[in-house]
């Protein structure tokens, strides 16, 4: 999620895009990392998914916890097991997208966490859905403490 730091100044929720609410440093993998690494480092990060990039930095793939619990179930060792192998296709979305848009791809598709790419297609945040809550209560309260 975002740091605090970044308040975005008294526009509303429904002025806000992704600009606004995302997270910038952003954990991110090559396809070459062992799942076992990506599950320790969402374990760690208190976080369910991963991006997965190339050397330029480009989303390729996403591997969330449901991918590891899946490739769990299949028999798979996740220290043999590389994130190209169990990768899912990414939904993404640019820093442009506006909160409504957002809230109406978030509710539909169910999703918690969504990787926010540039033009090129290189990775630039993540948006969660606790970031649009956050987005709404800087809103109407203001700058929030940090929890």
């Amino acid at each position: 999620m975002r740091g605090t730091d970044y308040w975005i100044g008294g526009k509303t929720l429904w002025e806000m895009d992704a600009s606004h609410m995302m997270e910038r440093e952003v954990i991110s993998f090559t396809s070459d990392a062992s799942c076992h690494d990506l599950a320790e480092a969402m374990i760690k990060g208190r976080f369910g998914g991963i991006p997965i990039v190339d050397a330029e930095r480009r989303l390729i793939g996403i591997v969330t916890e449901f991918d590891l619990l899946n490739a769990l179930l299949a028999g798979l060792d996740l220290r043999e097991t590389s994130a190209g192998e169990v990768m899912s296709e990414p939904i993404c979305i640019t820093a442009e997208m506006a909160a409504e848009e957002m809230m109406v791809l978030f509710q539909s598709g169910h999703l918690i966490r969504v990787p926010v790419v540039d033009k090129e297609n290189r990775l630039t945040g993540m948006v969660t859905r606790r970031d649009l809550l956050a987005g709404y209560l800087e809103s109407a309260l203001g700058p929030l403490p940090v929890f």
